[in-house]
């Protein structure tokens, strides 16, 4: 089963790449296979499908439409995945999903990313929100950093480094809920460039914006990846992918 579904809304935005519906029929844009693997590190191994990830399920109802979505039933630890190379326009972009939960009963100890597109790491070349460990309530926040070695030539720790902590886009009090879909999205534009832009919108309503980003990026894109649920706990549904940064109006169309 691929879990994809491209949804023919008339008022979708133009530039659409990607769209996972995670709903029971098939109609695929973009590369429509979900992967899943014991773990990045073993991503060469990678199989079509949610068999190396046991606690990840299909689920066929639940979703936000009142269909199908991503379950992850306990903590993820294995590597679920697309494909990145034909799904993402690197050099700007909007990426827009949904996500139920009650952060701080559901997820486990430790920091959560429901959402990361990176070939390497966290911190090498990548973009994505977490769920903080130790905060109560648990922060949400979006990071967008280029090469490692370009923005961190120390390799300091994150919680040390202040190249890191005043890099990110920070949700003290974050809406998320048990019986509420949440909707999250990332415009990205100028990545490897000296201008480069990333901003953070929850419920359509602008959450703010990372500061310049000017280092280099060093994504390989065949094997970068759309990562999803790194140690997460709870729904995920509708996740698409845009070719250019969306208006603020349109990304508050898609929050409806």
């Amino acid at each position: 089963m691929t879990p994809i579904l491209l949804l023919a809304f008339a008022a979708l935005p133009d530039g659409l790449l990607f769209h996972a519906g995670f709903d029971k029929t098939a109609q695929a844009k973009g590369d429509p296979q979900l992967y899943s693997a014991a773990s990045y590190k073993d991503i060469s191994k990678a199989a079509p499908g949610l068999a190396a990830a046991p606690n990840v399920v299909h689920a066929s109802t639940g979703g936000r439409n009142g269909s199908g979505a991503l379950h992850f039933k306990a903590k993820n630890d294995n590597a679920v995945f697309f494909h990145a190379a034909k799904n993402v326009n690197f050099q700007a972009g909007t990426i827009s999903f949904w996500l139920r939960l009650n952060p701080d009963k559901d997820l486990a100890p430790g920091y959560c990313d429901p959402f990361q597109l990176t070939d390497k790491a966290y911190n090498d070349s990548a973009i994505w929100v977490d769920f903080t460990k130790d905060d109560q309530p648990r922060h949400f926040r979006l990071g967008v950093f280029g090469a490692l070695k370009s923005w961190n030539p120390s390799n300091l720790e994150p919680d040390k480094n202040p190249a890191f902590n005043n890099r990110l886009v920070v949700v003290k009090k974050p809406p998320f809920a048990a019986n509420q879909w949440t909707h999250v999205a990332i415009t990205h534009q100028g990545l490897g460039t000296s201008q480069g832009k990333a901003s953070l919108y929850i419920n359509g309503v602008l959450i703010g914006a990372a500061p310049a980003i000017t280092e280099t990026f060093a994504w390989e894109p065949a094997k970068t990846t759309l990562r999803l649920g790194v140690n997460y706990v709870g729904f995920l549904d509708d996740l698409m992918i845009f070719n250019r940064p969306l208006s603020p109006a349109e990304i508050k169309s898609l929050g409806r």
